[in-house]
């Protein structure tokens, strides 16, 4: 609950300036200085930020939008989801560029206000919901005065308003009991695939996962010389989801990765400190029965970040859900690959 807690209070710093064709006066306005809380989505900042820029304003603006070094930023995406995957070095604060004009239509699906973030939430709970238990009925027959609480505890940050309502809909999907005891986290794990508890909460095997992907082609040891995405072209977006087998083996965050992820190796560095489990059968951590360094040509996973952090791959993976998941029900993973050169052989 503390783990969860921390995450739903998390905020990342931004330092917004105004796009100078949007400036209308002189002297240009001062930056705008906010906390963005991780879990939400950058449009929904537009009531903090567009009274600050106002007066500088021209008569006449549409749709607002934020770039990163004059890369649109998808408004869809949770706002420490572009942070984790665009600021691998985390950049503090982060320089966002707002615009009230000139919406790229070319990059960005349309965004027509905050019902729009709205819907976008909906629908991705919708497919949480349907991954989770093969239907979304309970989404769907949600009244509207949950739905509109629901959808004001994800904005406002709210966790405990948050979790009344989302035990409603009864996609709870593992049962974890944890002891976290200098530094090592020690696990009684009672996993469930299809069934229901006392209370109707759906107990399931199947997580719904979103997997950010960027690759870049020259390798990089320090987070400071890391490429720079500047085009969405060189992220890959996936949705995937991952069923929890109930065969009393621990799968580890390494072992999903490798599941999710079967055409990439990983990198040394990523698993060297790995420790065999006392609970993975005969003594045997399947984690270490792959090879996890790049060998010949293979793209090499060398980074993976989960909700600002960078996990140990050998945490349990049913912690991970329980503790890193995003209100909407989806895991969200970004993962940095590096991929061999293209006359590599």
């Amino acid at each position: 609950m503390e783990v969860k807690k921390t995450i739903w209070e998390g905020a990342i710093p931004l330092q917004i300036h105004l796009h100078q064709s949007d400036v209308a006066t002189l002297p240009p306005p001062p930056p705008a200085l906010v906390l963005a809380p991780r879990l939400s989505y950058l449009p929904l900042l537009s009531s903090l930020i567009k009274p600050h820029f106002n007066d500088a304003l021209p008569p006449s603006v549409d749709t607002i939008w934020f770039d990163f070094n004059a890369l649109p930023l998808k408004w869809y995406i949770p706002t420490g989801v572009l942070y984790d995957l665009l600021c691998p070095e985390p950049h503090k604060p982060w320089n966002l560029t707002v615009h009230f004009t000139g919406y790229p239509s070319n990059v960005l699906i349309p965004y027509q206000g905050e019902d729009s973030v709205k819907w976008s939430f909906i629908n991705s709970l919708k497919e949480a919901a349907y991954i989770i238990t093969g239907n979304s009925k309970n989404i769907m027959n949600m009244s509207q005065s949950d739905q509109v609480e629901l959808w004001q505890s994800v904005m406002n940050g709210s966790l405990e308003p948050y979790q009344r309502i989302a035990s409603k809909l009864k996609l709870g999907v593992i049962e974890d009991e944890f002891i976290v005891e200098k530094g090592l986290i020690l696990m009684n794990t009672r996993q469930a695939s299809g069934e229901t508890d006392m209370a109707g909460q759906v107990k399931t095997g199947r997580i719904p996962i979103r997997l950010y992907i960027w690759t870049v082609s020259k390798d990089f040891d320090d987070l400071e010389d890391y490429p720079p995405i500047d085009s969405w072209d060189q992220v890959s977006y996936l949705n995937r989801s991952l069923e929890i087998k109930k065969d009393g083996k621990r799968l580890s965050l390494h072992d999903a990765l490798r599941s999710l992820l079967p055409e990439y190796t990983f990198n040394r560095a990523l698993t060297s400190e790995q420790q065999p489990s006392e609970d993975s059968g005969e003594g045997e951590n399947p984690s270490e029965n792959v090879e996890t360094h790049t060998t010949g040509g293979y793209p090499e996973i060398k980074l993976v970040r989960i909700q600002g952090i960078e996990p140990r791959l050998d945490i349990p993976f049913s912690w991970v859900v329980n503790n890193l998941m995003h209100p909407e029900y989806f895991l969200h993973i970004c993962v940095c690959v590096k991929v061999p050169p293209v006359n590599a052989t």
